[in-house]
């Protein structure tokens, strides 16, 4: 896990969620792989696989971090106007 968060640090995201995908393959009871996925997502803009990984974190474990992003996400997406998606 050490590796994967330090691709997304070094923003090496895709490798990341390769990797991931990978170890859930093995590991699908793993909440922090989960939240991290999410992460990755979210920096790709990709806010619904985001949520979609954050929600599979906190059926895991309700106490992940995963919560709190998910629920900063949200709040960050209600935020936005939809009026102006629709001219």
């Amino acid at each position: 896990m050490e590796q994967i968060r330090q691709l997304l640090k070094d923003n090496q995201v895709e490798e990341a969620i390769r990797r991931l995908d990978s170890f859930l393959q093995e590991h699908p009871d793993s909440d922090e792989a989960f939240y991290l996925r999410g992460n990755a997502y979210r920096k790709l803009g990709n806010f619904q696989q985001a949520l979609n990984n954050y929600l599979s974190a906190i059926d895991l474990n309700p106490e992940s971090p995963a919560k709190q992003a998910h629920d900063m996400l949200m709040d960050i997406l209600d935020f936005y106007d939809k009026q102006l998606y629709n001219p």
